[in-house]
């Protein structure tokens, strides 16, 4: 049996998911391999900087910037860190380095930024010629030192031509970039859904038949929605609200203390939002890899904002909404309303998601195969037949 390690952290929702997605399909199929998580954090915490000086971890000072809107600037902070990890360097590829020694492994996967020079340096030291994988769970890459390093021994994989060509250009061969057709997200968002949404609604205490934007802002929300809420019901539009505050909870409270004129319906955290998608029409959220993937494949145009305060990793997710013309981007949630009523426009939301429907994101089900690829084996056994979502179209 083969053992498989993905290295992944908890600084937003993202990477957790996409190791935790790969790791359920790898145990779904037929493989004779065992996959092991390793959280990034744990296994680094004697080095981590930000802990020694405030007590509080890297990825949680991370996940409180998000809930709180504290992005701007972001640019200057991630270059800082990234100063600060070259500092490291060395203690943090020894540190590395002994950890696999005592974890022995046959392929490593990281699905974390920032973090794989010294990830791929230490592990080519103890098992030189075993493959180092790092899947890209952005669009695209945000250089330098992000996700794609100058390294030979990096094999990486990308979901966007875009990612794949920043690969490229990095200097890494075709035989070591690796192009899917997409983001990873859970397998069960694949799951084909019958239900009908106007059920689904009524359940919730909305109407059946009113249009439904379902709002998310990740795993751990954002004080954003409070504004979106309060800028959508001050306007007398045929809409309605599905609202996931995540782990937010202190959100959550806040607007369920408030009286809405629009239905609305608020959730804490949840793994059921493939579900919920199903009772909406299309989604308002950030420009996040993961949210706007999901949308995607659950058939759901999106509308998000980009500006000085969208993550650097995350602008050009703005672009390729754009160019793929599955949605719309604002400058700013002030413009919200209007966005709103455009998106509520019949021939609009046919345009999207027509578009939408175009995506066929399989990456799930492909990144195994690249796997056994790089593990030798050329010749997989027979899988099981990969589930096709319902087309969710018709309202």
């Amino acid at each position: 049996m083969k053992k498989i390690l993905i290295v992944y952290h908890d600084a937003g929702g993202g990477h957790r998911n996409a190791a935790v997605a790969l790791q359920t399909v790898i145990s779904q199929e037929s493989r004779d391999w065992r996959v092991e998580l390793v959280q990034f954090q744990d296994l680094t915490d004697q080095l981590d900087v930000l802990r020694k000086l405030t007590g509080i971890r890297i990825q949680q000072q991370y996940n409180i910037l998000l809930q709180n809107g504290w992005t701007l600037g972001s640019t200057y902070l991630l270059r800082l860190l990234q100063g600060t990890i070259r500092l490291f360097h060395k203690p943090l590829v020894n540190l590395l380095e002994n950890h696999w020694r005592e974890n022995r492994a046959d392929l490593l996967v990281s699905v974390i930024p920032h973090f794989n020079r010294q990830i791929c340096e230490s592990w080519t030291r103890v098992y030189p010629g075993r493959p180092f994988v790092t899947i890209i769970t952005d669009l695209a890459d945000f250089p330098p030192r992000f996700w794609i390093e100058p390294v030979k021994d990096q094999y990486v994989v990308a979901g966007t031509e875009k990612a794949a060509e920043q690969a490229r250009a990095m200097g890494h061969d075709s035989a070591h970039v690796f192009q899917t057709s997409g983001m990873i997200v859970r397998p069960d968002f694949y799951a084909a859904d019958d239900s009908e949404p106007g059920e689904l609604r009524k359940r919730m205490g909305l109407q059946a038949d009113r249009t439904t934007a379902m709002v998310l802002f990740g795993g751990h929300g954002s004080k954003v929605m409070l504004d979106i809420t309060e800028r959508l019901d001050a306007e007398d539009l045929p809409l309605q609200l599905i609202l996931i505050c995540g782990r937010n909870e202190a959100l959550a409270t806040r607007l369920r203390s408030r009286q809405w004129k629009m239905p609305v319906h608020i959730i804490g955290f949840t793994r059921e939002v493939h579900q919920l998608m199903r009772a909406a029409d299309f989604l308002i959220g950030k420009p996040g890899p993961g949210s706007i993937a999901e949308g995607m494949i659950r058939k759901l145009p999106v509308l998000i904002e980009c500006n000085a305060w969208t993550l650097p990793q995350e602008r050009y997710n703005a672009d390729w909404v754009k160019e793929k013309n599955v949605g719309i981007v604002l400058k700013s949630f002030k413009d919200l309303v209007s966005g709103v009523k455009h998106m509520l426009d019949p021939a609009t939301l046919a345009e999207f998601r027509g578009n939408v429907a175009a995506h066929n994101n399989r990456a799930i089900f492909e990144i195994p195969e690249i796997l056994a690829t790089l593990l030798g084996e050329s010749n997989p056994t027979t899988r099981p037949a990969i589930p096709t979502p319902s087309a969710n179209v018709s309202r």
